[in-house]
């Protein structure tokens, strides 16, 4: 019995489909250094699962069915402070949902803080005992984690062809910590790594402050809600106001509720579907065809 059972799990293995996870370049390393292998594992804390320790940059490949492709891609960045990453709910179920709209997803698994084994009890306990040290920690990491962001952009463009998307139809999407790097690709973005549109998610303003954009600045999706826990809500205000003063193509989508890291969350609230307004901003945007 125990072998047939073993047979069936094999055969059942089989039919799961094969992760296609590319490494991305390590151009500089940040001033730390990691200690701790990557982990992966359900928080009770978040009540998600998070991804800790990133050392070397990744994107996981979410193709559509060949059927539904309509050649527009997103690169999607996880939230968690920079000390870890919210890789389902803000990651892979993200991906998923783009599929079903025919969008090619990569999720970004770009440098974090160096922790121990649980990187989200330290920031949480450090969001109590000492809030000033995960600035400190997050200001060494930010800057490489943007260049990952930029490397990926740079990835996809190069090899558009083999996964069958527009080379002029890559946005990047991020939440909370990869709201910061979606907003500091466009700030540092050059012609081979240039987003065609950004979707910052409840960015976490408090570690990128606004810039004025460039004069060749991408069309912007933002969304937040108003009762975000961590008073982010004016950050996401005034990124929206720098782009409108300069003239760039930007839409803003502020919740009254909802709170932080809601991501494909479902809370019976109106900011449950910030997805399909997102979606229906790229159409109208023509970023993204009807397939």
């Amino acid at each position: 019995m125990k072998s047939i059972t073993l047979l069936v799990i094999l055969f059942g293995c089989l039919w799961l489909p094969a992760q296609e996870i590319v490494k991305l370049p390590v151009d500089e390393n940040p001033p730390v250094v990691w200690t701790t292998a990557l982990g992966q594992y359900y928080s009770p804390i978040w009540k998600t699962e998070v991804v800790t320790n990133v050392s070397e940059p990744t994107i996981q490949v979410f193709r559509p069915e060949e059927a539904l492709n309509n050649g527009t891609s997103v690169i999607v960045a996880p939230g968690g402070g920079l000390y870890a990453l919210s890789i389902k709910k803000e990651g892979t179920e993200v991906a998923k949902w783009l599929n079903e709209k025919g969008i090619t997803a990569f999720v970004l698994q770009y440098r974090l803080v160096p922790t121990e084994k649980d990187g989200v009890a330290e920031i949480s306990d450090l969001s109590v005992n000492n809030p000033d040290k995960i600035g400190e920690e997050v200001a060494k990491v930010l800057p490489y984690s943007i260049k990952d962001g930029l490397n990926a952009i740079k990835h996809v463009r190069e090899n558009a062809t083999s996964y069958g998307v527009d080379p002029n139809k890559i946005g990047f999407m991020g939440f909370s910590a990869g709201g910061a790097v979606t907003v500091g690709v466009g700030y540092n973005y050059s012609q081979d790594n240039k987003p065609n549109f950004l979707v910052p998610v409840y960015y976490w303003s408090d570690v990128l402050p606004i810039q004025e954009p460039k004069p060749d600045a991408p069309p912007m999706f933002i969304i937040c809600a108003t009762d975000d826990p961590l008073g982010l809500a004016k950050g996401s205000i005034d990124l929206y106001s720098s782009w409108l003063q300069a003239g760039k193509p930007v839409a803003l989508h502020m919740y009254s509720k909802g709170g932080h890291g809601f991501g494909m969350e479902k809370q019976g609230l109106p900011s449950d579907s910030w997805i399909e307004r997102f979606y229906e901003w790229s159409q109208a945007q023509n970023l993204v065809s009807n397939y």
